[in-house]
């Protein structure tokens, strides 16, 4: 059988689609079936396109799969455009439509920026931006993301493992879990001032899957810096996991010893739990979540048990009801 983490040479996808995230939270638009789900896409607009002005990034490593330790870094199917990866995009802080996020962040600045890592470590520290991206050089790491929503992509992320950043601040034996929160500042991002979520957005994971080596920071796209509607600065990318794990603008890491609350799981808790693995055998209560729709694709694909990421994660929930863990 072919390993679906296999390097291939680059493939683009063609552009896809439009979607409500409004109507999404509020209205529930979305049937609880594949076929319907397949309906909504196919009435859907095409993403509006805009050239991407962000830089270049330097001295990008690109693991293979015989590299020690890098077996899922690179998978082999078909990537995403730069066009649907930057203007197909869920960021609330700026605007519940996809559509409009791309334009709704343009201006956004990141001058200055900062990261704490502070909690249960031994060595707290504020990082300018700049000093975190130094902790280890940048890596291509080429993932699938699944959202939530039953669409999927394949990206190009730069970046370098989470792990490397943890060592260096060095967990204390009661840290259990790490918690992540987003900017807070309504002048650069609009959308907080509206009550869609409680904000500042915040994330949270397991230590353990904090120190996966599939756990990134990521700083960039296709090799470019990432643009504001991706998560600029800086953002978490956790693979086997739905998309809205990965938090964008991320400006503190926390180290803690109970599991912390997180956006969504306390916005709806029945629909989008702490773990939130994807499973193709645990429906969302509105939707079914066996099938996915590729930004790029007619039709739909089935859904790999997460992610296609069993073989290197599965381990981390060996005796968990993933059921009722979701």
């Amino acid at each position: 059988m072919k390993d679906p983490n296999n390097t291939s040479e680059e493939k683009v996808t063609a552009p896809a689609f439009y979607f409500n995230r409004r109507a999404f939270i509020r209205a529930g638009i979305l049937a609880a079936s594949a076929v319907a789900t397949g309906e909504i896409y196919r009435h859907l607009n095409p993403v509006a396109k805009g050239k991407v002005n962000t830089s270049m990034i330097a001295g990008i490593a690109k693991p293979e799969a015989t590299t020690p330790g890098a077996v899922g870094f690179r998978v082999s199917e078909p990537r995403t455009s730069l066009e649907d990866i930057t203007h197909y995009n869920n960021f609330q802080e700026f605007s519940s439509d996809k559509e409009r996020v791309a334009p709704a962040s343009a201006n956004f600045q990141t001058q200055g920026w900062q990261v704490s890592v502070e909690g249960l470590v031994k060595n707290p520290r504020v990082f300018a931006l700049d000093d975190l991206l130094k902790i280890s050089p940048p890596e291509e790491r080429i993932y699938r993301m699944r959202c939530v929503e039953a669409w999927s992509m394949v990206i190009p992320w730069v970046g370098f493992s989470l792990s490397k950043l943890l060592d260096l601040v060095q967990p204390l034996g009661g840290a259990k879990f790490v918690a992540f929160e987003t900017l807070m500042d309504p002048t650069r991002m609009p959308g907080q001032r509206r009550d869609v979520l409680s904000w500042p957005y915040v994330e949270g994971l397991r230590l353990d899957e904090a120190l996966h080596p599939l756990t990134i920071l990521a700083s960039g796209i296709y090799g470019r810096a990432l643009p504001p509607q991706d998560g600029a600065p800086i953002r978490l990318v956790v693979p086997w996991k739905y998309g809205f794990k990965g938090i964008k603008s991320i400006v503190k890491i926390k180290l803690v010893a109970a599991q912390p609350r997180t956006t969504w799981s306390e916005y709806a808790p029945h629909e989008y739990g702490f773990y939130a693995n994807v499973n193709p055998h645990v429906d969302h209560p509105r939707w079914s979540q066996a099938t996915e729709q590729r930004i790029g694709e007619s039709g739909q694909r089935p859904t790999l048990m997460f992610n296609g990421y069993e073989a290197q994660v599965g381990q981390l929930y060996a005796g968990l009801d993933l059921r009722k863990s979701f």
